[in-house]
């Protein structure tokens, strides 16, 4: 337990600083799109074209697209790596304990699905987007959580984390089988084989995160993106063939460094000279080698993409998105737009219903037992604070909508009900705290 809360506490700290970074490209964006600046914001997303060309075949595309079908597809795959984690050695690999998160994500995406088609159900354009309030921000959510410094219980965080984790599963799930155009056969074909390659090599032994980078763009991405699947489903399907085990145990890896060191130490050495001598460079190789030998490619991976994702797609991703132009929204008709409501009742009331009935009912059936640290006050506030949408939310709204109107009432719908959310879940799990 001691090894998955140290992995936990830091993947906390530092998704936790990214929500501060995505508030400030939401803020950012809404700024800009409501100034004089507002045409280039939109001709520079929208209008500027980049890409590829060879011989006839072209692939030139906006930006816009690029960062939604392109760097997305990297935000998936590190969802991915997190999803195999958890089944493998987190705190989903045994059943026990993915019981509970497993029964409350589930009771969080069938609520805020029910609300939202109660109320547009009648409309075929509208019901479209039933899977909007159906996600969650764990950026945002760790954020606020953040904010209540070190009092929550590392369980509930734990708990949380686990439900955001099965929950962005269900997302994915969501835009892979309902929101896909016209598909294309033979390119699905394509990315099956470039699949099943990956899988061969990962069968094989093979370890260089190259191979599967170079094939998953080439022999995934690329065909997805030519199907009429979502591309971003590509980063999905990477993340199951990246490789999980290791080339030495733990013990060779402390005897080998034990060696190193001592070899390291043999050498003469003089703070005088700013570079290493001969022995000692070869001491410091052969420690990399060690490291990259010890630590798994999936782990290799995860870390590598974490940062660059939370820090630059993501707040990219939000920054491209968000620029809604507030000045000829009527907020009556607004909030009156069954559309606007679904959205907004689905996180708001959907989410946190859904979560403490169906975590209620596991517990109450002992199909699982609650941290016993943890209240059913907490567990109300964590299922407020999942109602913050945002990221995903986003997202899957832009694969429902094609029209503008309807894209920008999602949005608003969007960030008005995650911002709710959050005060009052916020404000719950504070008074919890105080309480106890």
């Amino acid at each position: 337990m001691n090894k998955n809360s140290n992995i936990i506490s830091r993947f906390i700290e530092k998704e936790s600083n990214s929500g501060i970074v995505l508030i400030i490209a939401t803020l950012l964006a809404l700024i800009i799109a409501n100034s004089p600046l507002e045409n280039f914001y939109f001709d520079f997303f929208e209008s500027t074209y980049f890409g590829v060309e060879f011989h006839s075949w072209s692939l030139k595309k906006p930006i816009y697209f690029w960062i939604n079908d392109g760097l997305m597809a990297v935000f998936f795959l590190l969802i991915g790596l997190e999803i195999k984690r958890e089944l493998i050695i987190g705190e989903l690999s045994k059943f026990n304990k993915a019981i509970l998160p497993i029964f409350s994500a589930a009771g969080g995406m069938i609520f805020p699905a029910i609300i939202y088609l109660f109320f547009n159900h009648h409309n075929d354009v509208y019901a479209n987007g039933w899977a909007i309030p159906i996600a969650t921000d764990i950026a945002f959510v760790l954020g606020i959580l953040a904010l209540l410094n070190n009092k929550i219980p590392l369980q509930l965080k734990i708990f949380l984390t686990s439900l955001a984790i099965i929950d962005d599963l269900g997302a994915v799930l969501s835009i892979a089988f309902f929101y896909t155009e016209k598909i294309f056969i033979k390119y699905i074909i394509i990315a099956l084989i470039g699949w099943l390659a990956l899988v061969i090599i990962n069968i094989m032994g093979y370890k260089n995160l190259w191979i599967y980078v170079i094939i998953g763009i080439l022999g995934i991405w690329l065909p997805l993106l030519l199907s009429g699947v979502h591309a971003t489903i590509a980063g999905i399907l990477i993340a199951i063939t990246i490789p999980v085990t290791r080339k030495i145990d733990s013990a060779n890896f402390i005897k080998n460094i034990d060696i190193a060191l001592n070899d390291f130490k043999k050498h003469s050495f003089s703070e005088a000279l700013c570079i290493l001598n001969t022995g000692q460079f070869n001491s410091i190789e052969k420690l990399k080698h060690y490291y990259n030998n010890v630590s798994s490619p999936l782990q290799t991976m995860e870390n590598k993409l974490r940062n660059f994702t939370l820090f630059f797609i993501m707040p990219l991703f939000v920054f491209a998105n968000t620029g809604i132009v507030l000045r000829d929204i009527n907020i009556i008709s607004l909030f009156s737009n069954p559309l606007s409501i679904g959205i907004f009742l689905g996180l708001v009331i959907g989410k946190s219903v859904g979560i403490t009935l169906f975590t209620y009912i596991a517990v109450k059936l002992k199909l699982a037992k609650l941290f016993s640290n943890v209240s059913f006050l907490q567990i109300i506030g964590v299922g407020f604070l999942s109602g913050i949408g945002f990221t995903m939310s986003i997202f899957i709204t832009e694969l429902a909508f094609h029209g503008e109107y309807l894209v920008k009432i999602s949005k608003i719908s969007i960030l008005s009900a995650s911002t709710l959310s959050g005060i009052i879940g916020y404000m719950i799990l504070s008074y919890s705290l105080k309480k106890r």
